[in-house]
């Protein structure tokens, strides 16, 4: 029973991470009706800041969100107004079409430039509390993987309430209910899209540096997290940012508990399992609003 209750604790710590890197793809997509299979590159990116500035610059993983946010918030905004901005206005078929295309070759670019400009070796980021761990009733609780969870859940609490407590939240979720409608009551359309995928983008950058604290970065990372939040939007649905919080802790917990069931090597399976079972029995996903 213990073994079994830390397995549980396992897939919340990592539940919470699988979450905010959804966040960020859900956003993209509930929005604006562009499949981004290149926001697992853009967590890459993330944890390549993290590390040059914990290695150059000794600044510590947590308080270098405070730069990888606003970074790769200019990155996604850059991305928008250079690549997806000429398929935003495209009919609902087209652009999921050919943003996938655009995806797909913005993965290539940025895998290879990453190749080119940090090698492909694996890093990591190991400050002095790595190791640290909290015990609670015979319980582990890793001090790092317990401070991914705690600003995953912030970070997640932040955008639920911008997106329903702002003038351009509201604006936000109106475009994704019918955009011909916001665009008739003034929304400025292209305006709100630049918006939505830069703060995607920066979900992705935090993700990515919350990645780089308990998990080896290389440049070929981002397609595993790309599946990743796929399967984690597929289970939660569009529409919620607190459902996809919790789509996440499902997938993790899940993962982590088959372990004792299946074996290590036979989680990734789990995963699938469930996704194929969200399509066939609520393709809306478990918490669609």
């Amino acid at each position: 029973m213990n073994t079994f209750l830390q397995q549980i604790v396992f897939g919340c710590l990592v539940g919470g991470l699988y979450g905010l890197a959804a966040a960020g793809l859900s956003l993209v997509f509930g929005v604006l009706k562009i499949l981004n299979v290149a926001h697992g590159e853009l967590i890459m990116l993330g944890g390549y800041a993290t590390f040059w500035l914990f290695t150059l610059a000794g600044l510590d993983p947590f308080l270098s969100l405070l730069i990888t946010w606003p970074l790769l918030f200019a990155v996604g905004a850059a991305l928008y107004g250079g690549l997806f901005r000429f398929v935003a206005t495209a009919g609902e078929e087209t652009r999921i079409k050919n943003s996938v295309l655009i995806g797909f070759g913005l993965t290539l670019a940025l895998q290879n430039v990453a190749i080119l400009l940090w090698t492909a070796d694996e890093r990591g980021v190991t400050p002095d509390y790595s190791g640290a761990v909290l015990r609670l009733g015979g319980l582990a609780f890793p001090l790092t993987r317990l401070g991914t969870l705690v600003v995953a859940g912030l970070l997640i609490l932040g955008l639920h309430r911008f997106l329903t407590r702002t003038y351009a939240g509201k604006a936000i979720r109106a475009t994704a209910a019918d955009w011909e409608a916001g665009a008739l009551v003034g929304i400025d359309l292209n305006r709100t899209y630049r918006l939505a995928f830069a703060l995607g983008s920066a979900a992705a950058g935090v993700a990515g540096t919350l990645v780089s604290v308990g998990y080896d970065i290389s440049p070929n990372i981002g397609l595993g997290w790309t599946l990743k939040a796929l399967i984690v939007v597929v289970l939660a649905g569009l529409g919620s940012m607190p459902g996809t919080f919790a789509g996440g802790l499902i997938l993790g917990v899940a993962e982590s508990a088959s372990t004792i069931v299946i074996g290590g090597p036979y989680r990734e399976v789990v995963g699938l399992i469930l996704f194929l079972a969200v399509l066939l029995w609520r393709p809306q996903g478990l918490f669609a609003r």
